[in-house]
C-alpha cells in the first residue's frame, strides 16, 4: 500500500524545486555565451606571419573619437591622430620585412594595409628590402591555403606563451597599439582609460582586384563618414 505524502513532505519538495529553479536561473544569468565563449576572429590554422597583404582595422575603446574630426569630407587629425599616423609609418623600422600600403586614420579607428614579404631571395630586393610591387605579395597570399567546409584545426596547435608569433600580423598590431597608447597617455593629464579595443580586425587580401577595392574603400572613408559607427 502506497502511503500519501504528508503536508510537510510536499512543502519540502516544493521548496527544493523552487530553490533548484532559482539556482538554474542565476547560473543562466551569469553565463553569457557571447561574453564567456568568444570565438577567435582569426582564420584558424593560418600563418599570419606568411607573405601577403592584410587589410587591418583597429578601433578605439568604446569607439571614442580620439584622433580628430571629419570636416567637409576630410580628416582633420589632432595630436593623438598625428601620433597614430606617425607610429604607423614607423612600423617598418621595427619590422623590416613589412611594407605599408594605403592608410587612413579616422576619428575612432584606423584602416590600413600591411604587406609582409617572404624570406627568400625571389621575394626580397637585392638590398634585402621589401619589394615595391604589392601585386607580388598579393599573389603570395593567394597561394596560401583557404579554409574549406571540411577544414579543421590541427590537433595540437602551436603554443605561444608570450603572445602572437614574432613578425606576425598580431605582433605588428600589438606593437603599434602599444606605441600609440604610450604616446597618447603622455598627452593625457591625468591618464584616462584605455585607448584601443582589446582586439583588431583583419582580412587577407588574396588577389590584386581585391587589393584595389580595399585601397579605394580606405581612401573614401572620410567622405563616407557617418559618425561613431
Amino acid at each position: 500500500m502506497i502511503r500519501p505524502f504528508s503536508a510537510n513532505a510536499v512543502t519540502i519538495v516544493h521548496g527544493l524545486a523552487v530553490f533548484a529553479i532559482a539556482i538554474a536561473q542565476a547560473m543562466t544569468r551569469r553565463f553569457d555565451p557571447e561574453r564567456h565563449h568568444r570565438k577567435s576572429i582569426r582564420l584558424g590554422g593560418y600563418d599570419y606571419a606568411s607573405p601577403g597583404a592584410y587589410f587591418v582595422t583597429i578601433v578605439t575603446q568604446d569607439r571614442a573619437c580620439l584622433f580628430g574630426e571629419i570636416s567637409r569630407g576630410r580628416m582633420q587629425l589632432n595630436a593623438a591622430g598625428m601620433a597614430a599616423q606617425t607610429m604607423w609609418a614607423a612600423i617598418p623600422v621595427h619590422f623590416p620585412r613589412v611594407r605599408l600600403d594605403a592608410l587612413v586614420v579616422m576619428p575612432n579607428h584606423v584602416h590600413g594595409i600591411i604587406l609582409i614579404a617572404g624570406t627568400d631571395a625571389a621575394t626580397d630586393d637585392a638590398d634585402g628590402s621589401v619589394p615595391d610591387d604589392a601585386a607580388e605579395l598579393v599573389r603570395a597570399t593567394h597561394a596560401s591555403p583557404r579554409r574549406s567546409p571540411q577544414w579543421s584545426p590541427p590537433q595540437s596547435p602551436p603554443h605561444h606563451p608570450h603572445g602572437p608569433p614574432r613578425r606576425s600580423i598580431g605582433a605588428i598590431i600589438g606593437s603599434y597599439k602599444s606605441a600609440v597608447s604610450r604616446h597618447i597617455n603622455q598627452l593625457r593629464r591625468p591618464r584616462s582609460g584605455l585607448v584601443w579595443q582589446r582586439n583588431y580586425y583583419e582580412r587577407i587580401i588574396r588577389d590584386y582586384p581585391s587589393l584595389q577595392r580595399v585601397r579605394k574603400y580606405i581612401y573614401a572613408n572620410p567622405r563616407n563618414w557617418k559618425g561613431r559607427g
